[in-house]
């Protein structure tokens, strides 16, 4: 196979070419050259945003085509319609990785690929990152149809993450001392490991699969207390998780998602983001390594890089202030010192 990454250097798109390289595979990564790519894949350099920013893939030599491509933006649409446009001709099949925001606000516990989906243009300049991704969508069915593969990733965790979710866990259990741990402990848990991602849209291209995917583990995959003692595991921490209900969280002022990474309270919002029917992405071969692998591998590669995972520019902050969580479980405990580093 010949294989075109727009992106292919950092986090997901670096496991699509890390698995493609182990495969085999002819593997051309196009990307504006901030990362360097890894040892053995072409590179071809731009920026989609800039004016002429494609003219690397738009003078390759007559006849010069790929089997497959994958694309990870996540940006403006019109970025993607003018990639495909490009490409329409020198590609076999087009792989989008997009995401489970495509469908309209909020989807029930058990919905599949049928939800109704924002509306957006694929000539958008500008768009939030749901009518960004489905902006990206539809651009790619435009000019590959029923070759085009959409992974709709949901939360997606594993070795090289550049936002800071489960990274931000195992540092903090890594400290050790007491860590405020958001219940409930059973409060289940969807997520797709990086490399799981990869390997789908793989072996999705090689075998001719087209169509909208949801691309994450089924609901309870895991839960909020098995990811966190296996923060603990891994770190080697004599950390002591102290589990707090919802709601004393959140009436402290303390949120979900931002300051509590991965964390959702249940309702609404849990059901949105780890409630989604997987079965269509199973029956088509969606494998998927178990929680313990992923918080081990993902703690191997912050510990290679000097423990400081690098962040997506652009990202927002997450995690929890030391100073907050001490005050916090000063006040259910009585122990101003539970967090270390913080008196």
């Amino acid at each position: 196979m010949r294989l075109l990454i727009l992106g292919g250097t950092e986090f997901v798109g670096r496991a699509v070419t890390d698995d493609a390289l182990a495969r085999g595979w002819e593997v051309t990564v196009f990307h504006r050259g901030t990362h360097r790519p890894p040892d053995g894949a072409r590179e071809l350099r731009g920026d989609r945003l800039a004016p002429g920013g494609l003219a690397a893939l738009e003078e390759l030599a007559d006849g010069e085509r790929w089997d497959a491509v994958v694309d990870t933006w996540s940006a403006a649409p019109v970025a993607v319609r003018d990639a495909v446009q490009v490409l329409a001709e020198r590609a076999d099949r087009y792989a989008y990785v997009s995401s489970g925001s495509v469908y309209t606000y909020p989807n029930p516990a058990g919905s599949d690929e049928s939800w109704p989906l924002v509306d957006v243009s694929p000539d958008a300049a500008v768009a939030p990152y749901p009518e960004a991704k489905r902006g990206g969508e539809l651009a790619v069915l435009d000019a590959f149809g029923e070759r085009a593969l959409l992974g709709r990733a949901g939360l997606i965790l594993g070795p090289r993450e550049n936002v800071g979710r489960l990274t931000w866990w195992l540092d903090r259990i890594a400290r050790g001392g007491t860590v405020l741990a958001p219940g409930p402990r059973d409060l289940p848990l969807q997520y797709i490991d990086a490399r799981d991602l990869a390997a789908f849209l793989l072996d999705g291209l090689a075998a001719g699969l087209g169509g909208a995917y949801n691309l994450i583990a089924p609901p309870g995959f895991t839960t909020m207390g098995e990811l966190l003692e296996s923060c603990r595991r891994v770190t080697g921490s004599e950390a002591r998780l102290r589990w707090t209900d919802p709601e004393t969280i959140l009436a402290a002022g303390i949120e979900g998602w931002t300051e509590l990474p991965i964390w959702i309270e249940p309702g609404e919002d849990h059901a949105t983001m780890h409630g989604t029917d997987v079965r269509k992405a199973l029956a088509a071969g969606l494998r998927l390594r178990p929680v313990a692998e992923t918080v081990a591998d993902t703690w191997a590669w912050l510990q290679s890089v000097g423990g400081s995972a690098p962040k997506r520019p652009g990202s927002s902050a997450v995690g929890l202030d030391p100073a907050h969580e001490a005050t916090f479980l000063a006040g259910l405990d009585g122990d101003a010192a539970s967090a270390p580093g913080t008196a």
